[in-house]
């Protein structure tokens, strides 16, 4: 692949990444203020939530701002990628230990089980589905994105993370109220967590030996 093909894919991740920044944002505020409004915590907890998934593409589109501003830099004789791919170790770092509370707190539920709201956290769970699909088409819409933009696969990774999540949720909770079978949702919880576990650390390893100039082989 040519350079001014990766130049031009990366420009067009860092259009993708805004946009999906945007539709979060918005998404967390309606979220909160609804919640605060009727009193919901379910949907004020997947507004904080979407808050930490708007922190983490804000990084990713930092580094993007960084990259470009920074190329052709005596600073950088041997190119910005690192920049680029030290967001998606950091990255990668959020995205682990997202995974890592959501077994602890699977965990938690499914030994001290909570009374649940089946109505209220199914609409939450589809509400969060339909964003996340919508960023999902975002990030794919248009040229393929570079397998090598490990920085824009940390940003993927954080959406595709939450569509797994709210598909999983929403399976559990269908069965949980029509057949009463409530520990499924921990379950389910934890084996989301679990996977999300699996793409940080594959990403992790990626990334860190670029950052230490190892040959991934």
């Amino acid at each position: 692949m040519s350079h001014h093909h990766e130049h031009r894919v990366t420009e067009a991740n860092e259009r993708k990444t805004l946009w999906v920044i945007v539709l979060t944002l918005i998404t967390m505020i309606a979220e909160i203020a609804y919640g605060c409004w009727t009193n919901s915590m379910a949907l004020l907890a997947d507004g904080y939530h979407m808050g930490t998934h708007a922190l983490a593409l804000g990084l990713t589109f930092a580094a993007y701002i960084l990259m470009r501003k920074c190329t052709g830099s005596a600073k950088f004789p041997c190119g910005t990628e690192k920049i680029g791919v030290l967001a998606a170790y950091t990255s990668a770092i959020f995205l682990g230990l997202t995974g890592i509370w959501i077994v602890i707190e699977a965990l938690n539920r499914f030994f001290n089980p909570l009374s649940i709201e089946f109505n209220e956290a199914i609409t939450v769970a589809v509400i969060g589905l339909t964003i996340n699909l919508a960023c999902i088409a975002i990030m794919e819409r248009g040229e393929e994105h570079s397998h090598t933009d490990y920085n824009f696969q940390a940003a993927y990774y954080h959406i595709l993370a939450d569509v797994l999540t709210s598909i999983l949720a929403i399976v559990a909770l269908i069965i949980g109220k029509f057949f009463d079978i409530v520990w499924l949702d921990a379950a389910i919880g934890a084996l989301g967590g679990a996977l999300i576990i699996k793409w940080a650390v594959g990403l992790l390893k990626h990334t860190i030996l670029i950052l230490i100039d190892v040959k991934n082989e």
